[in-house]
């Protein structure tokens, strides 16, 4: 029988899809950003969950009260990638024996902060002993079905977009695992990107009112694989025009004889919208997430043929469906 390495954390999500029953009539399906059910008329429920383990996915040199804040943030950034506003969380952790109740207060704090920037609350959950700290939220939310954004609907002339810069994180991490020196002015910004990563709520309600996004998913697990996970889900391809790399990875990149292009496509946990947008209402998308105080960052667009390239000098070269990926990757080290 394979390995759990070999199957990757994918491979072991279809495999238990295909023991389960579906329930009818489901508004998405298996495999989305979230998971929802009707609540008659235009209404849903939306819920999604996700787990933070220390050991993979909380870095050197990240606080309690940082992980707790971004076990939240995980979870609200797929809220914001369907255009879903958070109204709840429940939080079932997993505790090492060896934490003090300062360490309790410190997540306990730090749960209810990243809950409160976006507008939800911690109503209650459960707790037990583990061996290694686990963050398992689950988060509620209600939305219009009409408004809700889903990854298939891209089609080919979208356009492709983002609400931010990428490779921070991957820059970021490098420091803080590889112990890589950068001037403080660059290094403060790409620890930052990992230790307070920030979900696109605002942009993501926006988009959904201005009814101008035919696709959408939020990029934790790096911008190349949402790519082709978009193209997937729509059955297009897309082609990159230009790389929205942040200008402190490329002095990263520079100095350390690195890809700038590597951080930017397969870093991880930049927690942006990807984004294909109709073009007849590009302007309308653009001025509804100005005015929600975010971006749009026009990088491609879609096209009939499956695929992701990326547009060069030499021609189109196709970008690699690498990306984040659980029991085949990891990103951090156990706190010390």
């Amino acid at each position: 029988m394979p390995s759990l390495e070999s199957l990757g954390e994918r491979k072991i999500i279809e495999i238990i899809w295909k023991q389960l029953n579906v329930m009818p009539n489901l508004p998405l399906g298996f495999g989305d950003d979230v998971s929802a059910v009707s609540l008659g008329k235009d209404e849903l429920l939306v819920i999604k969950t996700d787990m933070l383990v220390d050991k993979t996915d909380v870095p050197r040199g990240m606080s309690l009260w940082q992980a707790a804040r971004k076990a939240v943030v995980m979870n609200i950034s797929d809220f914001a990638a369907k255009g879903v506003k958070p109204v709840a969380l429940l939080v079932a952790l997993g505790i090492p024996q060896k934490f003090t109740a300062k360490d309790i207060e410190q997540i306990g704090k730090g749960l209810n902060s990243g809950a409160r920037e976006y507008g939800a609350y911690i109503l209650g959950g459960d707790t037990n002993e583990a061996s290694d700290l686990v963050i398992c939220c689950a988060l509620f939310g209600t939305c219009s079905a009409s408004l809700l954004m889903k990854r298939e609907g891209a089609e080919p002339g979208d356009i492709l977009a983002v609400t931010g810069e990428f490779g921070k994180t991957a820059a970021g991490l490098k420091i803080l695992l590889e112990n890589l020196p950068v001037p403080s002015e660059v290094e403060n910004p790409l620890l930052d990107a990992v230790f307070m990563p920030k979900a696109r709520l605002k942009e993501g309600l926006a988009l959904a009112v201005s009814r101008a996004v035919n696709a959408a998913i939020d990029s934790s697990d790096g911008l190349a694989w949402s790519l082709h996970e978009l193209s997937k889900a729509s059955h297009v391809g897309f082609i990159v025009e230009r790389l929205p790399t942040a200008p402190e990875a490329v002095k990263f990149a520079e100095i350390h004889g690195l890809s700038h292009a590597e951080l930017c496509l397969y870093g991880g946990e930049e927690y942006e919208l990807v984004l294909a947008i109709k073009p007849e209402l590009w302007d309308e998308a653009l001025d509804a997430v100005k005015k929600a105080g975010g971006s749009l960052i026009r990088i491609g667009k879609a096209v009939k043929e499956r695929g992701v390239w990326l547009k060069t000098d030499k021609g189109a070269e196709p970008i690699e469906p690498r990306g984040w990926e659980h029991f085949q990757s990891c990103t951090g080290e156990t706190r010390g």
